[in-house]
């Protein structure tokens, strides 16, 4: 105990964090405002919490074994990541385990196509009500683009999806693939900006299903289709390509091959965008507790790690964006939204999913605040020429398209069983 007590002593310098140990007694680390309480109930998650503080406090949660006092447990989040400076600390054993996870990432992120497929369901084919309860109504799972600290969530979602397609560059009748493409709203918005043509590609069963039906019910059938088929799978050329939340699932083994795909498939004066989650501080692992339960396979890269594999597919970056607090504050509108849905989520699962997504948003939420990640829009082009010298037509499109109404809302969808599904 007293480690976890040094710890605690030299980590809180902003705001306060109480710690109700065990046998009821109280560990006070620093003052002030936020206050947040941790009760830990059992002598087996103290340990924990020392030998591998980012799994041990989401399953501590998880679990009931961890309980917040006065607060939440986006509150507690808060308190330790603006702290902790890009990590939350633990003993030296943690120490050892970070590393270890680090030397490990390459094979925990060994991501070939039926092992993709697998991760993709393990997130992606939850109950459709699930994500109807607490995304937009176009149902975009991906870094919302914020103008103003008051913008609704659905207006950033729609400023987002302006905003990549002024980076497209698009031109009558091009052809767009859109590389992960979720429950198809940024392909169908797309298809409505003069008569481009849309493939997406998804390995998700439900999104397939989901964005498929929305084509046809916007009556875009014939212009938008979206794909049950790796990436890697792709054959044809387009003269767009983009990808948005997409590459966080690729994993390091396999970014040259993403890239050299993205070459293959992209026309010679073709654009391609690229928007992922990644590192400011630098190559890391995977938190341990996003590996296990939300995201496996799952890693946000630090642009130096694939940088090169870009330069290799023999493409031209034309263009970096840097996202900060974007992803936060749209975390912060999922956060509150599960969280008002709350019972009928737990109707939908039960007590210990509510209480690991709701560690899953405040964790990710702190994280864009405090620790370290951002989004990257990366644009790409084969020719150093086709891309304007200036940045003045990103803004220039923005002002001359006013912002995209939902192309069949996703909640217009009638669900049907996944047996119907498959």
């Amino acid at each position: 105990m007293h480690l976890l007590g040094l710890i605690g002593r030299h980590l809180i310098k902003r705001g306060a964090l109480r710690i109700a140990l065990p046998d009821n007694t109280i560990e006070s680390f620093g003052g002030g405002a936020p206050s947040v309480t941790m009760r830990i109930h059992d002598t087996a998650t103290m340990y924990r919490l020392l030998a591998n503080p980012q799994l041990a406090l989401g399953e501590g949660y998880m679990d009931g074994r961890i309980t917040v006092e006065n607060g939440t447990i986006y509150d507690l989040l808060d308190v330790i990541l603006a702290n902790a400076e890009w990590a939350i600390p633990g003993g030296p054993l943690a120490l050892l385990n970070d590393r270890l996870r680090v030397l490990a990432r390459r094979a925990i992120q060994f991501n070939p196509a039926p092992r993709s497929r697998a991760n993709v369901a393990h997130h992606y084919d939850l109950s459709d009500r699930l994500y109807e309860l607490f995304l937009d109504d176009d149902r975009q799972y991906s870094c919302a683009y914020f103008l103003s600290p008051t913008d609704t969530l659905e207006q950033a979602q729609a400023q987002k999806k302006r905003h990549i397609a002024a980076k497209l560059l698009l031109s009558a009748g091009q052809k767009v693939l859109d590389v992960g493409s979720g429950w198809g709203g940024l392909g169908l918005y797309l298809s409505t900006l003069d008569r481009i043509d849309v493939t997406g590609l998804t390995l998700s069963e439900e999104q397939h299903r989901v964005s498929n039906a929305r084509a046809r019910d916007a009556g875009a059938a014939d212009r938008v289709r979206f794909e049950l088929r790796d990436y890697r799978a792709e054959q044809g050329r387009f003269d767009r390509i983009v990808s948005v939340g997409m590459f966080e699932h690729v994993g390091l083994n396999h970014y040259d091959a993403y890239f050299s795909k993205i070459a293959s498939l992209l026309a010679d004066d073709g654009v391609a965008l690229v928007h992922t989650i990644g590192r400011a501080d630098g190559p890391g692992a995977t938190n341990a507790f996003i590996q296990k339960y939300i995201f496996p396979g799952g890693y946000s890269p630090a642009l130096q790690e694939f940088l090169p594999s870009i330069q290799r597919a023999g493409l031209y970056v034309t263009d970096v964006e840097v996202l900060r607090l974007h992803y936060a504050e749209t975390l912060k509108h999922w956060r509150e939204r599960f969280n008002r849905n709350k019972d009928e989520i737990r109707a939908l699962y039960d007590e210990r999913f509510c209480r690991m997504w709701e560690f899953y948003l405040a964790g990710s939420e702190a994280t864009f605040r405090y620790g370290g990640h951002v989004v990257f829009q990366v644009q790409l082009a084969k020719r150093v020429d086709v891309v304007p010298l200036t940045r003045d037509y990103i803004g220039a499109f923005e002002a001359a398209h006013p912002l995209p109404d939902v192309v069949a809302p996703v909640k217009s969808i009638a669900p049907i069983s996944r047996q119907a599904a498959e």
